[in-house]
């Protein structure tokens, strides 16, 4: 089976200079959601064609691997699009119809209206939904075999009455829309070609009435994306809590669809957790905390600090008011405390970096001490050079080491060197000048001046 998805407009009422379909959603494109969906029901990337338009580039630039762009150059409306994705595809493959800004759609529902076009002889289905108010809807009017959707504007006091409306979401056989389509004229006030109108051409026709109305919630404006995006916090928080995650305070804690947490992990508030980050069992993350696109072993604790692509194992500590930029990588039982920034380094097991550090380009070995102030100084101006630190090392405090430099095992740099020069093994390393010290030689006060 095929996916086209719809992904052209401009979203005027979303006042963006940005295609509506790139907004994230708890740091997800809108469109990707979609696309994720799709996948999980059984659609692979490769049959996955999405619809450009409005600066279609921005769109494309963020489409995973292997999803086919297909741009529609004048934006006529849906029907046109169908038309001129089909001109592409050239498969003669069921087809599902979706529009890239119904992020909530349900891999499940998806599954469903797949099943019912397959298991069946109906040249179209439609998703539906039912509404207390359904005005501004079309109307689902069902007759026989077959059914038509009909627009509000045009429905008349009787059709109006009817509760069933379309979703925007559409399955159709390959013979049917390939001919079908052909046939829908842009005679309308907005003159455009609207896809419901091929439900006119069929008299084999169904409808699947979705369960939860809030999976077809579209985005029109930072108001609805605002509500669509709470709708999907509450989704992935109540997940995670029912798979043994423990959120102190779910509305006011932030992550995205493809992170994976282990139970008996606590999750503080004001947290935010996004891309493809794994946190293991037994931890502690935050409050005040964001994570992005790292990897969190167990028994981890994280307080009030930024890790960005990051490795931690077993057993470290992080924060207060820490960075972890990417390739930092804490091995076991490492700690780093307030105001450490580590960027592409790792720290061997049981090091510890506990104030006012940073460490740049550096392969810290095992239990080693970082003295607060010290700073790796890994560029020159021109290139990035490395510093290593071995095992059971002492760096006292406002130490810097100007890179490239080697500091051996089981040796002490004494507080406030610059290093310049490798240290041998079990070597004691000072780089300071002679303190000097000109007894007398001070502004004295008004009171000391006046006892003279």
């Amino acid at each position: 089976m095929i996916a086209i998805v719809l992904a052209a407009g401009l979203g005027k009422r979303m006042k963006s200079e940005k295609p509506k379909v790139i907004h994230d959603i708890l740091g997800v494109p809108m469109v990707l959601w979609v696309l994720k969906s799709l996948r999980n029901a059984g659609i692979d990337y490769s049959n996955i064609y999405v619809v450009t338009g409005y600066k279609s580039e921005l769109v494309q630039k963020i489409l995973p691997e292997g999803v086919n762009s297909i741009e529609q150059k004048d934006q006529l409306g849906t029907g046109h699009a169908v038309f001129v994705a089909l001109e592409e595809i050239h498969k003669n493959e069921d087809i599902l119809v979706l529009n890239g800004d119904v992020p909530l759609i349900r891999h499940e529902t998806i599954m469903e209206l797949k099943k019912l076009l397959e298991f069946s002889s109906h040249d179209a289905v439609v998703l539906t939904m039912k509404l207390d108010e359904p005005s501004g809807y079309g109307r689902i009017l069902k007759y026989g075999k077959g059914l038509k959707i009909i627009e509000d504007a045009d429905a008349d006091s009787k059709t109006k009455r009817i509760n069933e409306v379309n979703a925007g979401i559409y399955g159709f056989r390959y013979e049917f829309i390939s001919e079908a389509i052909k046939q829908v004229d842009n005679n309308n006030e907005q003159g455009e070609y609207y896809l419901p109108d091929v439900f006119n051409f069929s008299g084999n026709a169904s409808a699947l009435i979705i369960g939860d109305n809030s999976e077809v919630s579209g985005i029109n404006n930072r108001v609805q994306l605002a509500e669509v995006q709470k709708i999907a916090q509450k989704r992935i928080n109540e997940k995670h809590m029912y798979n043994g995650v423990t959120i102190i305070d779910p509305e006011n804690t932030y992550i995205g669809p493809d992170v994976k947490i282990g139970k008996d992990s606590i999750i503080q508030p004001m947290t935010f957790i996004s891309g493809c980050t794994e946190i293991g069992t037994d931890c502690v993350i935050g409050p005040m905390t964001r994570i992005n696109e790292s990897i969190i072993d167990n028994e981890v604790e994280i307080i009030r600090s930024e890790v960005d692509s990051a490795t931690i194992e077993k057993g470290s500590k992080v924060g207060p008011y820490s960075r972890l930029r990417p390739g930092a990588y804490l091995q076991k039982n490492v700690k780093v405390g307030n105001y450490v920034e580590i960027k592409k380094s790792k720290l061997g097991e049981g090091s510890k970096a506990q104030h006012l550090t940073y460490l740049g380009d550096s392969e810290i070995g095992k239990d080693v001490n970082i003295g607060a102030g010290t700073i790796t100084c890994n560029y020159d101006g021109v290139n990035k050079h490395k510093t290593v630190i071995k095992d059971n090392s002492f760096i006292g405090s406002n130490s810097s080491i100007v890179a490239p430099v080697v500091i051996g095992r089981n040796s002490v740099v004494g507080a406030g060197s610059t290093i310049t020069e490798n240290v041998e093994d079990y070597s004691l390393a000072l780089g300071r000048g002679r303190q000097v010290v000109k007894k007398g030689r001070y502004r004295k006060d008004k009171s000391e001046e006046g006892e003279k």
